[in-house]
């Protein structure tokens, strides 16, 4: 089966070819589908100069697609644009920062290559690799957004808002992707979850960032992700 690696990019130059190097390490054939969503620091050179490194090399188990938003748009839009150029069988989404470890993805991939799930999410919060440990309000803002997204999809997961989410691409097929930021999350769960797509967790590594080092995400998306999953599941 083909991969298709889906990573938004946004102001991430300190580890976008760490990342991808990392991605590329992962022996099976596959897709790296790169979309800069209008990044401010040097990752669109970076992004231009790997793309053409690829071309010339030429490289049998790896295919570099690069692509541009002409402005910031969100991590949900750049994903949209990712997902419109996918030709493989699994879906998989990788962040630009390395807060997760692409060698997690035996472990991501095995319940799709097994036909035993649809949809894969790694899990934070039930054991797995090492974690850094900081940010009691991220971690509590989680499990309550997770806790309210498993009400109103009758889900079980630990873990919703976790950005290790891997897909077998036949579902994905339909689905009209709205949010254009970090809604994305909630959405595809309760998009999948009225599909009856048969969902697996798998425990992963966390390494996260503090704002300093470049974290993104605020209160503000958290705020997002609560209308979107009521949105999701009673209107659209």
């Amino acid at each position: 089966m083909k991969l298709s690696v889906l990573v938004p990019v946004y102001n991430e130059e300190q580890t976008l070819e760490e990342v991808v190097l990392r991605v590329r390490a992962f022996q099976v054939p596959k897709e790296i589908i790169l979309v800069d969503d209008g990044s401010k620091d040097r990752s669109r050179e970076i992004l231009t100069r790997m793309q053409a490194e690829h071309d010339r090399a030429k490289d049998p188990l790896n295919e570099i697609k690069v692509f541009f938003q002409p402005e910031n748009q969100g991590k949900g839009a750049a994903l949209k644009t990712a997902l419109s150029h996918v030709s493989g069988d699994i879906v998989l989404i990788q962040d630009a920062d390395l807060e997760y470890d692409p060698k997690d993805y035996p472990a991501l991939l095995a319940p799709i290559e097994a036909g035993q799930a649809d949809v894969v999410y790694g899990t934070r919060f039930a054991g797995g690799g090492a974690h850094r440990v900081h940010f009691f309000w991220h971690s509590l803002g989680n499990r309550t957004l997770t806790l309210l997204s498993n009400i109103l999809t009758n889900l079980n997961l630990s873990d919703m808002e976790v950005g290790y989410k891997v897909f077998r691409a036949e579902v994905l097929k339909g689905i009209d992707l709205q949010s254009r930021r970090f809604g994305f999350e909630p959405e595809i769960t309760v998009k999948l979850a009225k599909k009856r797509c048969r969902f697996y967790e798998v425990p992963i590594s966390y390494h996260g960032r503090t704002y300093e080092e470049g974290k993104k995400i605020t209160w503000k998306d958290g705020i997002a992700a609560l209308y979107y999953m009521i949105r999701f599941r009673f209107v659209d």
